[in-house]
């Protein structure tokens, strides 16, 4: 089995950004009273980032970065192929794992933002039910 550092050093710039957006929205997410389920979740060729428990509700979560140079906001960059892919992978979640446990009553999907300032400092923004 291989370290995490190591496996980190095998990551580019732009995949640490990803984790370390992933980190902050999951600790910002865990902060907001939700309970961690998974991250980089496979199913068949699609990959959820972070699936969380929110009371009854299970949460599956696109997390979005920008940097300070970025054209577009991160909530506005997950376009209609890219909700249709992450639905498609909770819904055969929900049908495979989710649906036998009687104490969860239904599945959403949202969208962490996660913006970087011109300053360095992070700016985070969830939107519960996004789509």
């Amino acid at each position: 089995m291989r370290s995490a550092e190591a496996l980190e050093s095998r990551l580019t710039p732009k995949q640490l950004k990803g984790q370390e957006a992933e980190d902050a929205a999951l600790a910002f997410l865990l902060s907001s009273g939700c309970t961690f389920i998974g991250r980089n979740v496979r199913v068949s060729r699609l990959e959820i980032d972070l699936i969380v428990r929110d009371g009854p509700v299970v949460a599956v979560v696109e997390v979005r970065h920008r940097g300070p140079g970025s054209w577009v906001l991160p909530l506005t960059s997950v376009d209609a192929k890219k909700r249709l892919r992450i639905r498609r992978a909770g819904e055969s979640l929900w049908r495979s794992v989710f649906k036998k446990d009687a104490s969860l009553e239904r599945m959403r999907f949202d969208i962490v933002s996660v913006r970087t300032t011109e300053d360095g400092s992070t700016e985070i923004e969830h939107v519960r039910a996004a789509f």
